[in-house]
């Protein structure tokens, strides 16, 4: 059920929706959150649509307004409440009040600390203000986002491939190729969907992985994730890692959550974790695992080569709940994925 806020008519709503459509046009990576903005007249009728597309460009309200001589008597439907902070552009909710808007209607509060108070100065400009519209659809969209603004942390997705019982390689060690190559262009996809990736040191050394985003027919796609490196033993100079087109982060450690804040403070905000079990546990383990990705292939292959190594779990009743979000068919292969269980207050 999508909520959304009390006496939205139709219009907004469907107007809200386009917004939100709008949004996924920008990119899902860099420190800004997607945004989507749409001009209505008086009739309902939209005149103008704007969307941000990364940093340091227009937020989405500037842009839409740049496509009208005038705005004055407009209502602005926007993703995310208006900004209210001067950084590398100016603050939107002053942007709609000197453009002369009568109404603005948005989705979700912004929970950056550094942006709130876009609609209380709103309404000391005398303009109407609505929010919480089609509020659900837009937390989905920007969850990954809102997840590291509140945890001042990436948004971590950790995925490995497996056999139906759960190995992740042979007794041999061969684990080239699990699945097949829908599924393996599904990740490099999920790669490029992502600021950085990351992996330990002993899959640099076992692997000497490129951890490059590529296009089916092996071409680099236009956003390449910064390979990271958790562990102490320095990348060899030979490494394939270090012709990586974004670079590569060191960090000389294991301690994930020194690691998180470190990348965070790099303004890398989603973080696609891609190592072998041992680091994927880890990740389990701290709790610091927001969505899991699991590609499963129709093989069996027993033996000692589990996907994930031990989690510290010694009883059925200290499990790692997760739930399933959704279900992807890839070829022969699925793509399953879940999110750490949080109970509801109807659980």
């Amino acid at each position: 059920m999508t909520s959304t806020a009390p006496h939205a008519d139709e219009t907004l709503v469907a107007a809200m929706r386009r917004a939100l459509s709008l949004a996924t046009h920008g990119p899902a990576v860099g420190e800004n959150p997607q945004v989507g903005c749409v001009l209505l007249d008086e009739s309902g009728a939209i005149v103008a649509e704007g969307w941000h597309r990364g940093v340091g460009t227009n937020h989405a309200e500037v842009d839409a307004l740049s496509h009208v001589d005038s705005a004055a008597g407009l209502t602005a439907i926007v993703t995310l409440e208006p900004c209210n902070h001067t950084g590398r552009t100016g603050p939107c909710a002053q942007a709609l009040i000197d453009a002369g808007v009568a109404r603005v209607v948005y989705a979700l509060d912004d929970p950056n600390p550094i942006a709130v108070g876009g609609a209380d100065r709103l309404r000391a400009a005398g303009i109407e203000v609505t929010g919480g519209v089609l509020a659900d659809e837009a937390h989905e969209l920007l969850r990954p986002w809102l997840t590291s603004v509140r945890l001042g942390r990436p948004f971590v997705t950790v995925k490995w491939a497996s056999t139906l019982d759960g190995r992740a390689a042979a007794a041999d060690g061969t684990s080239q190729w699990i699945t097949g190559t829908a599924a393996r262009q599904r990740v490099h996809e999920q790669r490029a969907a992502h600021d950085a990736i990351a992996v330990g040191t002993g899959t640099v050394l076992a692997d000497d992985p490129t951890l490059t985003a590529r296009g089916d027919g092996g071409e680099l796609l236009p956003h390449q994730p910064i390979p990271v490196v958790f562990g102490t033993t320095p990348v060899p100079t030979d490494a394939r890692l270090r012709q990586h087109p974004a670079g590569l982060i060191e960090l000389g450690h294991r301690d994930l959550g020194a690691g998180l804040s470190e990348l965070y403070e790099r303004g890398i905000r989603r973080l696609y974790v891609e190592g072998g079990p041992t680091l994927a546990s880890a990740f389990l383990r701290e709790g610091l695992v927001d969505d899991v990705l699991v590609y499963l292939a129709p093989l069996l292959l027993g033996g000692p080569k589990t996907a994930i190594d031990d989690l510290g779990v010694t009883t059925m009743s200290e499990a790692l709940a997760l739930r399933i979000h959704h279900i992807e068919s890839l070829g022969d292969d699925l793509l399953v994925v879940a999110r750490p269980y949080q109970p509801t207050p109807e659980d």
